[in-house]
């Protein structure tokens, strides 16, 4: 930048001197994906296909049709992305209810979308245009997408689809789908909870996991969480869910105090950490004795390994082809949830945010899997020191996490 820009901005920002930083490279790094749109694909990474989640893949027709209400009838389903397909599962799920005559009414939040061509915003636009009751909450100030969004939602209004922006003073950032759908025996609600966008773009390139379930008590949380986000309810209290910024912090504060003692076990797996109240509470149990592991991708206020405060704390950080954006928190022996929510105040204060718990014992076990596998990464994985400083991994196993965690999806396709 030349002198007389840089004057030109100060003059206009009203910013002196001290408010200048010079820095040696460029300051918006996203401009590189125009460079990655270049047609040349001899320089690009060829990412692995992802595998048909094996539920869905034993239930596929000669036609190559499923059913995936009656898979989901037979039991929760886990899915995993980018190693387990978006389209087959997600999309595949809303695609369904949109096209099945039995279905009465579909809910959704609506974060980050694609852009000028999403899929599942088409595939609510279809739905409503075939009469089906349809609500989507359309959050205008997702980052990246607001201009996307903004269009979307008036597109979604000329088709009948009842939109609302949320509530007022709070980002909704949850990631949530109800189905509602008339069966044999009466109504039933499905229901699709996640950690990242309905987004078939980012979900080739983040690492996310959603679980579809019909359980009853999980239908009415939901029902009562969209009643709260279109105006016709105050709801506070939640059977399974917990839900920001009613019952999250409060909640994950009593689960790590379940842990307080000296065989308590916490693995918490997180973009960002650093809320003082969560933050005050790990240490409690880690000076309990409880063994705590973090896998944190971005910022953590934790400093592991102090004496007398949390030497019974490990924080890792993996970055790898993929965004490792999932949040799982897993306490004791049994108790797992996944959701969209970061541990600090933008989440647990002023955002709409959802973490289910997982219960099913089959999918309890898929978590273990993938914090096994993370935490025995060695290719990847960076440790935090107590002074702040980051350290690799030294690589011994040459065990990249990603790339195990593709082989065992591929894996269980086989079985």
């Amino acid at each position: 930048m030349t002198e007389e820009v840089k004057r030109l901005l100060m003059r206009e920002l009203e910013l002196s001197g001290e408010d200048v930083y010079t820095v040696a490279g460029p300051l918006d790094l996203s401009g590189l994906w125009g460079l990655y749109e270049l047609n040349r694909p001899d320089l690009k990474e060829r990412l692995p296909a992802p595998v048909i989640p094996p539920a869905l893949a034993r239930s596929t027709s000669e036609d190559g049709e499923v059913d995936i209400f009656r898979v989901i009838d037979e039991g929760d389903l886990l899915v995993h992305h980018p190693y387990e397909s978006f389209a087959s599962s997600v999309e595949a799920f809303i695609d369904q209810a949109v096209s099945d005559p039995d279905v009465l009414a579909i809910k959704q939040t609506l974060y980050r979308t694609s852009g000028p061509d999403s899929p599942i915003v088409r595939s609510l636009i279809r739905a409503a245009e075939s009469g089906k009751q349809v609500v989507a909450l359309v959050e205008l100030t997702a980052r990246f997408d607001e201009e996307a969004n903004i269009t979307w939602a008036a597109e979604l209004e000329k088709a009948g689809v009842h939109v609302v922006y949320g509530v007022v003073g709070l980002k909704t950032h949850a990631k949530a789908t109800l189905v509602v759908r008339r069966t044999g025996t009466g109504i039933r609600r499905y229901c699709h909870m996640g950690t990242g966008n309905y987004n078939s773009q980012t979900a080739r390139l983040y690492e996310d996991i959603g679980l579809l379930s019909s359980d009853t008590e999980l239908g009415e949380d939901l029902t009562d969480l969209f009643n709260y986000l279109t105006g016709y309810s105050r709801q506070r209290q939640y059977r399974r869910l917990l839900v920001a910024p009613v019952t999250l912090r409060s909640g994950i504060v009593e689960l790590i105090r379940t842990q307080t003692h000296s065989d308590g076990r916490i693995i918490i797996k997180c973009n960002h950490l650093i809320d003082p109240e969560v933050i005050e509470a790990l240490y409690a149990a880690s000076s309990a004795g409880a063994r705590i592991d973090l896998i944190v991708r971005s910022s953590c206020g934790v400093r592991p390994g102090v004496k007398g405060m949390s030497e019974n704390i490990w924080v890792r950080s993996l970055v790898g082809r993929y965004l490792e954006h999932s949040r799982i928190y897993h306490f004791g022996d049994d108790r797992w949830y996944i959701g969209s929510a970061d541990l600090m105040g933008r989440n647990l204060d002023g955002r709409i945010e959802t973490v289910v718990p997982v219960i099913d014992p089959r999918l309890q076990a898929r978590l273990a899997e993938v914090m096994d596998v993370l935490l025995a990464d060695d290719v990847l994985a960076s440790e935090l020191n107590p002074d702040g400083s980051w350290h690799k991994v030294p690589t011994i196993r040459h065990l990249d996490a990603q790339e195990e965690l593709h082989r065992l999806a591929v894996e269980r396709t086989a079985l």
